[in-house]
């Protein structure tokens, strides 16, 4: 975004209000006057000179409009806008402040104000043709701001240990009449390993108002392998509402999530979602949310639930350091029979995440594990362990690395992926683990 000097070498002479007979002559100060009109070092010395002359220009609107642009373009923002809201309340018609007081609302962060500050200068009649244009220009680009849409797609290859999420044993133990009874897995159910291709398309909007911000995303994506039954096709959209910024800010949304496995609906879930961030200790900002989530499971209607999610987290640099995050949060888990007779009942349990971030001279590096433990409420099958209740625990780890790669184009990234998952069970049936390994490009556009 353009500076406020490329506006305010025009602004200044025969658009500023000159009073105070104390203040001396501010024109040889005056950007056309600078041998370097767009430079910080000039600018820099406009500051310091005019500093010298505070106390003999305090009822000067033209000194404080032009000690504010001096300040605005030497990186002194806060000054700079102290100053400009000085001049303006001294008066409220000077023009060449209110250019320079609009770009530094924006600098600020501030961008509805910036656009309402610009709006009040196009309203004016008194405004120079040689500056109508610029003001509106810049108008035009700060209303698209408020409004933001990308792509990014994701194209990796890899390796898969279970590709099909299979159990770890080939033998399951039954119990039938109380005895143990050896039953060999068929060939379809055990794990299948090979390479495989992902592809991703992700499609986010986001648009500002004055209270709120308004996030959309869309994705699809699919991983192909030669073991074509494990195949995975997912669709997701979700919408997110944030209000208030900074360190306290209230987030809610909703969202839609439909799996496909070997070309079938295999699950759709449904959720709702809400985050309150809040004031913290130093540079940490803690959270609480939660989630509700509708779950239907296509193939075995029997397994629907509904699950809650209460969680608390906390995000913090490491040890002062912006380049190093860490994120830890803890979370309460209930999942609610849909049916009756859904096998195991109601699932309470607990889940521990933690994140971490750093970012590198040529990337980003980070890394994020969690832990898992569901116990069923009620026994889940008289053919395993004679109705024993499933106690389940699910640690995975995702370790991820990415880097700008500017000879393959612009936005475009390599993508390191290691995945890897370990659940454990006292029914063999759910003894799982799963390690995969991924490398590919993401394109952002």
């Amino acid at each position: 975004m353009p500076k406020a000097r490329s506006i305010i070498t025009l602004a200044f002479c025969g658009w500023s209000t000159c009073v105070s007979a104390a203040c001396p002559s501010l024109s040889s100060f005056y950007p056309e006057k600078l041998e370097s009109p767009d430079s910080l070092p000039a600018w820099e010395g406009v500051r310091i000179k005019l500093s010298e002359n505070f106390s003999q220009c305090l009822l000067s609107s033209e000194y404080f409009a032009l000690l504010g642009a001096a300040q605005l373009n030497s990186d002194h923002l806060p000054e700079a806008m102290e100053s400009l809201e000085r001049a303006l309340l001294l008066d409220p018609d000077n023009g060449a402040a209110l250019i320079d007081y609009a770009d530094a609302l924006l600098q600020d962060g501030q961008l509805f104000a910036a656009i309402e500050a610009n709006a009040m200068l196009l309203a004016r009649e008194d405004v120079p043709k040689i500056l109508l244009s610029q003001i509106s220009q810049r108008q035009r680009d700060w209303s698209a701001l408020t409004q933001q849409t990308s792509w990014q797609l994701d194209l990796l290859g890899g390796y898969d240990n279970n590709l099909n999420g299979a159990p770890d044993e080939d033998l399951i133990t039954l119990t039938l009449s109380g005895e143990p009874i050896l039953l060999s897995l068929s060939e379809e159910f055990q794990a299948a390993q090979g390479p495989f291709l992902n592809a991703s398309l992700v499609a986010r909007h986001r648009r500002l108002t004055p209270n709120a911000q308004h996030s959309f995303q869309g994705q699809v994506r699919g991983r192909l392998s030669e073991n074509t039954a494990s195949d995975v096709l997912q669709v997701a959209g979700r919408y997110n509402r944030l209000v208030g910024e900074g360190s306290l800010s209230r987030q809610w949304g909703g969202g839609i999530n439909r799996l496909l496995f070997s070309g079938r609906p295999l699950f759709t879930g449904t959720d709702a979602r809400y985050r309150f961030q809040f004031a913290g200790a130093g540079q940490c900002r803690p959270y609480l949310s939660g989630a509700l989530q509708h779950q239907i499971w296509h193939e075995q209607r029997r397994l629907d639930g509904v699950e809650v999610k209460a969680s608390f987290g906390a995000s913090c640099p490491l040890a002062g350091d912006v380049a190093q995050r860490i994120k830890i949060e803890g979370s309460a888990l209930h999942n609610a029979e849909r049916n009756a007779d859904r096998l195991g009942g109601n699932r309470e349990g607990w889940q521990l995440l933690a994140e971490w971030q750093m970012a590198l001279t040529r990337g980003v590096v980070s890394a994020q594990v969690t832990h898992t433990r569901l116990l069923d409420g009620r026994g889940f099958s008289p053919l395993l362990q004679n109705n024993a209740r499933r106690d389940m625990k699910r640690s995975s780890i995702l370790v991820q690395y990415r880097e700008a790669i500017a000879w393959l184009g612009e936005d475009t990234q390599l993508v390191l992926n290691f995945y890897h998952q370990d659940q454990n069970s006292n029914l063999g049936l759910f003894e799982t683990e799963d390690t995969s390994f991924e490398v590919g490009f993401s394109w952002e556009f």
